[in-house]
């Protein structure tokens, strides 16, 4: 969709609704659940008309609002999929084989579901699998360190498309065989997961299990208090990052109409996380520095100069600065990081609002510890009513805000490693496992429960399924609409695929903490500090590899 015709949508006030169910049933034709196959263990399998309707069953683990799913749901929804297993895997096949698999353990999500959903096929094929479980700061830099030391101790991992140009470019990985892409449907993924996304110099390396972006989170009753409205001035969504933060200072000493604590406005994390912090400082300046006409945002494309220290960026850093000069922040929100953000604050009830994965639409609803879920709503995240022009140096005034959604990370997916590639038998154990994971059927329960991805297939928007399973209808179009809108969006920022880009990353989250503690003396100078870092670890991989690979990322 061209950028005028986007803007146009919203000038004219289209029905949002409509739009999304038209999606809705576009996904509905595109959806066609893979069928049951007959299970050995009979008592999970139900009726023969469960099994004709395997997606329909596996939404009903536990049942939206019935509390976290727990090991044996997983352990459930993992043998009800593998109907795919079995077409393409002899019982015990694998016996005698081991694999590593490295990932994350972050808020109890990913691996531990990961290791309920495998074990009825680790009963079925015969394999057994080790763990290497990581917290979300520490992935980088054992990554990293497994790299750098060529000592990679693992067969299969979890791993972001991002860290392809550290990976995939220095033949880590194993090529996806082919009848791989058929059992997992890969024409199913939403456009921007396709290729380029997951292979390197024309070859498939990587199953998604997640599509990643930013969405805006916000507190639907702060919009109707009428104690908050009347300090703010604010009754609807905030579309714009200046009324989000007008209204994050001037909420500071009203009450939380929820939890009646101290209210607050939006959250944003100041505390590192491994890199992965980065992207929330991203999701201001994405609207201040993509561009419509500039598919770059982060590096000039011909000579890797950073623009981490253009006004643009500056003022993203500045909006922070400002909030935390007024206090506006919850206590000791220095030491907070995304996930305490999401988790220990949003969810349980601090902040009127947040951009974090969308994955926090379906823990809303499904998990133990959230109290919002009642009174939460979601849209792209914020847009900038100014944009800074890196090719003419300027600021420019839209006719309308600039949004750009912020395509953070790409979204997880699993890899097999060359370190199986010479064993055919491992090495087909690790594709069967990944499979596994990565089915169609199984992303789909991982989209609507607590599991650390958010919806990725195209098959995911059929609203129905969502409604089936016990979602409200309102609530679901709103929720994924915002995932929809975000990939969609003409001018999305797209993450680059470079090696190093968790060290650019990295980095950033270290300088800007400095700049948030008033170790610099300004947003300008933490930004210049920052640039000077990146540029050092540009010319430590190569700069003219790096524009090569930067370039061919933005599709230039």
């Amino acid at each position: 969709m061209k950028l005028e015709v986007y803007n146009q949508l919203l000038r004219t006030q289209a029905s949002r609704r409509a739009v999304l169910r038209g999606a809705a049933g576009v996904g509905a034709a595109a959806a066609l659940g893979s069928a049951g196959i007959a299970s050995p263990f009979g008592p999970l399998m139900g009726s023969a008309q469960a099994q004709d309707n395997i997606r329909a069953e596996i939404l009903k683990i536990p049942g939206v609002g019935m509390g976290s799913p727990t090991d044996a749901d997983w352990q459930k929804v993992g043998e009800l999929c593998l109907g795919g297993t079995r077409e393409t895997v002899e019982e015990g096949e694998f016996a005698g084989v081991e694999l590593t698999f490295m990932g994350l353990n972050t808020q109890n999500l990913h691996n531990f579901l990961f290791r309920g959903f495998l074990k009825p096929w680790e009963a079925y094929t015969g394999a057994r699998i080790n763990w290497i479980d990581l917290a979300q700061a520490d992935y980088n830099p054992r990554l990293q360190q497994s790299l750098a030391t060529g000592t990679v101790d693992f067969d299969i991992i979890e791993m972001g498309a991002p860290f392809e140009g550290d990976t995939a470019s220095k033949g880590l990985l194993d090529e996806m065989p082919e009848w791989v892409k058929t059992l997992i449907d890969m024409d199913d993924y939403v456009n921007y997961l396709k290729a380029p996304v997951g292979t390197w110099d024309g070859k498939t390396y990587r199953i998604s299990i997640d599509g990643d972006c930013h969405t805006f989170s916000y507190r639907t009753d702060y919009l109707t208090d009428e104690a908050i409205t009347a300090a703010t001035g604010v009754t609807s969504p905030p579309t714009t990052w200046d009324v989000v933060d007008d209204m994050t200072v001037k909420v500071k000493g009203q009450t939380d109409p929820l939890s009646g604590l101290p209210a607050y406005g939006f959250l944003d994390p100041l505390k590192g996380w491994g890199g992965f912090g980065f992207y929330f400082l991203e999701d201001r300046a994405t609207a201040y520095v993509k561009h419509p006409d500039d598919p770059a945002w982060l590096f000039d494309p011909e000579t890797m100069k950073p623009r981490i220290n253009n006004p643009g960026w500056v003022q993203a850093i500045q909006d922070v600065m400002d909030l935390i000069a007024a206090d506006a922040y919850p206590p000791d929100q220095i030491n907070m990081d995304p996930g305490g953000t999401g988790f220990q604050q949003y969810l349980a009830g601090t902040g009127s609002s947040l951009c974090w994965w969308g994955d926090i639409g379906s823990s809303a609803r499904t998990t133990d510890s959230s109290v919002v879920g009642d009174v939460v709503g979601f849209s792209i995240n914020p847009g900038a009513k100014r944009v800074y022009n890196a090719r003419t140096s300027e600021w420019e005034t839209p006719a309308e805000p600039n949004f750009a959604p912020n395509m953070a990370y790409l979204g997880w997916g699993v890899y097999v490693t060359s370190r199986v590639s010479g064993d055919e038998k491992k090495r087909k154990a690790a594709w069967s496992a990944a499979a596994h994971l990565g089915g169609k059927d199984i992303s789909l329960w991982m989209s609507a429960y607590p599991s650390g991805f958010q919806p990725y297939r195209n098959s995911h928007f059929n609203y129905d399924e969502w409604e089936e399973a016990g979602y409200n209808r309102d609530y679901i179009e709103n929720y994924l609409g915002s995932n929809l809108d975000s990939y969609n969006h003409p001018n999305a920022a797209i993450e680059p695929r470079i090696p190093g880009i968790f060290q650019y990353y990295s980095v950033a989250e270290d300088e800007l903490a400095k700049g948030f503690a008033g170790q610099y003396g300004s947003a300008q100078e933490t930004a210049d500090a920052i640039a000077a870092a990146w540029e050092k670890i540009t010319d430590q991989i190569g700069r003219e590899s790096q524009i090569r690979l930067y370039k061919a990322s933005l599709g230039m």
